[in-house]
């Protein structure tokens, strides 16, 4: 048995990337991709390649961010490929193959705090799209993106600010605290109990979890002290309808760490109270009567020439 075989061929990061978070509905799969791909050419807009140029691209995931750079580029582009999931980057290397782009490309596993895999002042631009959320020491990636960026380079990054939802969490807490407990027919105590499951919702949690106990400011303090320069951060609300499939609602999560509506649900509830909570809530999303915020920080900023 080779190393790859013994290797596993899914985890936390793989599950939701390519399964959970569309639920594995082709429809809203598609929708998502449109969505995602907006992301993407924004990012890259920041990162200013041209022919020629290597990019590393932190945390690659499905490869959206390297393929559609290539694409833009054309085959002189190199990209680095690196993930800290050993089955995502297998499934990223597929796809370029598939694509016939395999020679353009490199893939390394590693996390975003430690990228040895990549020499100092090896690439052009360093990019990533809801990496550093998941990362608890963010000024030490952002340290490696300097170091591994060439003088001159650019780094061009997108993560959501998931704080606001940790903070209507512990809203709900606090709320649910002050009111008398009833047998499971109080919606107020269910949907905390569906919100603290996905999000930290005490303030300890909230500054012990990396996807909340940081904002879209705090990004630019750590790309200046990680020694960049000409820093520009946007911070995006874009408020959309909410998902309107009940099923893809339960069979979806909001991040790799939370777990589907339909587990906390099968887990966490009586069945009196889920009959409940569906009786309140299931109207409401089919009749596309809730909105959602996405709240996003598009950082850019470069290491300065020698």
């Amino acid at each position: 048995m080779n190393s790859r075989d013994s290797q596993p061929q899914s985890d936390v990061w793989s599950d939701w990337l390519l399964h959970i978070r569309h639920a594995d509905d082709q429809g809203h799969e598609q929708a998502l991709h449109a969505e995602l791909k907006h992301y993407a050419d924004r990012v890259l807009d920041g990162a200013r390649l041209a022919p020629g140029m290597t990019l590393a691209d932190i945390g690659a995931g499905d490869g959206l961010i390297g393929f559609s750079a290539i694409d833009r580029i054309g085959p002189s582009l190199r990209v680095l490929f690196t993930d800290i999931s050993a089955p995502l980057l297998r499934h990223t290397e597929a796809l370029a193959v598939q694509r016939n782009i395999q020679d353009q490309c490199v893939f390394i596993q590693g996390s975003a705090e430690l990228l040895n895999g990549i020499e100092g002042d090896a690439v052009d631009a360093v990019t990533t799209r809801a990496v550093l959320a998941y990362v608890p020491d963010k000024m030490a990636a952002l340290r490696e993106f300097h170091r591994i960026l060439k003088p001159g380079g650019r780094i061009s990054i997108s993560e959501p600010i998931m704080r606001d939802d940790a903070i209507e969490a512990s809203s709900l807490r606090q709320i649910v605290e002050g009111l008398p407990e009833k047998a499971g027919d109080n919606f107020f105590h269910l949907l905390h109990r569906w919100k603290a499951a996905q999000f930290p919702d005490t303030e300890e949690k909230i500054s012990a979890s990396p996807i909340a106990n940081y904002g879209e400011r705090d990004l630019v303090r750590f790309a200046l002290d990680a020694g960049f320069t000409d820093v520009h951060m946007e911070f995006h609300i874009d408020v959309r309808p909410a998902i309107t499939s009940w099923d893809v609602l339960l069979g979806s999560s909001p991040h790799p760490w939370a777990p589907r509506l339909g587990d906390i649900l099968a887990n966490q509830f009586t069945a009196d109270e889920r009959l409940f909570f569906e009786q309140i809530f299931r109207p409401q999303v089919e009749g596309g009567r809730l909105a959602t915020a996405d709240r996003t920080a598009y950082l850019t900023a470069g290491k300065p020439p020698r």
